[in-house]
């Protein structure tokens, strides 16, 4: 989601600041954090000796989650005939795109192909977070540019403090999505102490400037301070208090899949009473289970493709033999890579159009709780 949305969406007319009201965001993006937190900390009991992701981990946190929400993204846009016709042009052309620019990257470098995935998809990840902020600034009725820049600086410092002692200390036992994906930059360590200082200042300025306005009887807004609260301290545990697969898995996927997954799911109940003859609404009459097991069963073809294409490493789920070497060539790979990276790919550019203040229409503001007050059940 993108900054755009909060000067873009209508006034406020539900009370109160919350999005889908105070237990279900509470639940969704509290919820979310103190699930990855507590399973961080319980990760010495549950990952593989080495720290590393087990199975049972793979198929809840990657799969189910990580994978699984990236295709609720469909009901926004190619589950949805009326919306397909809408935008024609941009739904052919983005996928299309996508493929064609990763598979020119790939033939170019394999490495440089995933490099500039995993940087787009860290750009996502914040951005995300950037967005979410921003709906909470617009139902509170927040107008100060002051107030905005520094909600803002808080995210960012929250996730680039993080970032930046990754990259100043690579190898980590994590990675993005291969090994080597991140440019290595050793040269920066200089820059992570007195980073660690502006991080402390600009979260403690936000803190601060939080309990003024509420000194003075201001309005108050705490599913923003929630969102910026737990997205600096998950990237701080998964990624620089600790050093596992197991760790930084939870603490990425999780804060950033399930409240995403809400909005979708939000939003496909308000577009089936808008739309009630649409394959989305068919769905949802199946309630979040069926809306789930959708994305799920598509997230399960996309990493059957990779594995038997690509990976090879999880024959006991996938089916076909186990293989020590690719099964494509570099030609090969240079063009279904890319295919199968398209899901994620377009993912990321739509969803960065998608919630703009163009496409925010009935079903749009009311799963985002501006034209009343849709209670989240996922």
């Amino acid at each position: 989601m993108t900054s755009a949305i909060a000067p873009a969406l209508p006034a406020r007319r539900a009370a109160g600041p919350w999005i889908w009201g105070a237990r279900a965001d509470v639940a969704i993006f509290g919820g979310s954090a103190l699930l990855a937190l507590l399973l961080a900390a319980l990760s010495p009991a549950l990952s593989d000796d080495d720290g590393a992701l087990p199975s049972w981990g793979w198929l809840l946190f990657v799969l189910a989650v990580d994978v699984a929400h990236v295709h609720t993204t469909l009901f926004r846009t190619y589950l949805d005939r009326e919306e397909l016709g809408r935008r024609r042009a941009l739904y052919a052309a983005v996928p299309v795109a996508c493929w064609a620019a990763g598979a020119a990257l790939h033939l170019a470098s394999e490495r440089a192909f995933w490099s500039v995935l995993a940087y787009v998809a860290v750009l996502h990840f914040v951005r995300q977070q950037i967005g979410w902020v921003a709906i909470y600034r617009a139902r509170a009725g927040e107008r100060s540019r002051l107030g905005r820049l520094l909600d803002d600086a808080a995210i960012y410092a929250a996730t680039g403090l993080p970032l930046l002692y990754w990259h100043a200390h690579l190898p980590r036992a994590f990675r993005w999505f291969v090994d080597g994906d991140f440019v290595t930059a050793p040269r920066i360590a200089s820059l992570v102490r007195p980073a660690f200082g502006l991080w402390a200042a600009i979260l403690g300025a936000y803190a601060a400037r939080a309990v003024w306005i509420a000194a003075r009887g201001g309005p108050a807004n705490p599913g923003k301070h929630l969102v910026v609260a737990t997205t600096a301290i998950t990237w701080y545990v998964g990624i620089v208090a600790t050093d596992t697969d197991f760790q930084f898995t939870v603490t990425n996927v999780l804060v950033h899949g399930i409240p995403y997954m809400a909005l979708l799911w939000a939003y496909t109940r308000e577009r089936a009473r808008e739309a009630p003859r649409t394959l989305v609404a068919r769905i949802a009459t199946g309630g979040v289970l069926a809306f789930l097991a959708t994305a799920l069963a598509f997230a399960f073809v996309e990493e059957m493709f990779w594995d038997r294409l690509v990976w090879h490493d999880r024959p006991s789920l996938f089916g076909g033999p186990e293989r020590q070497g690719p099964l494509l060539g570099p030609a090969a790979r240079a063009l279904v890579v890319p295919l199968l990276a398209v899901p994620q790919a377009t993912h990321y550019v739509l969803d960065a159009v998608l919630w703009r203040r163009r496409d925010t229409g009935k079903a749009q503001a009311r799963a985002l709780g501006f034209t009343g007050s849709p209670r989240a059940s996922a």
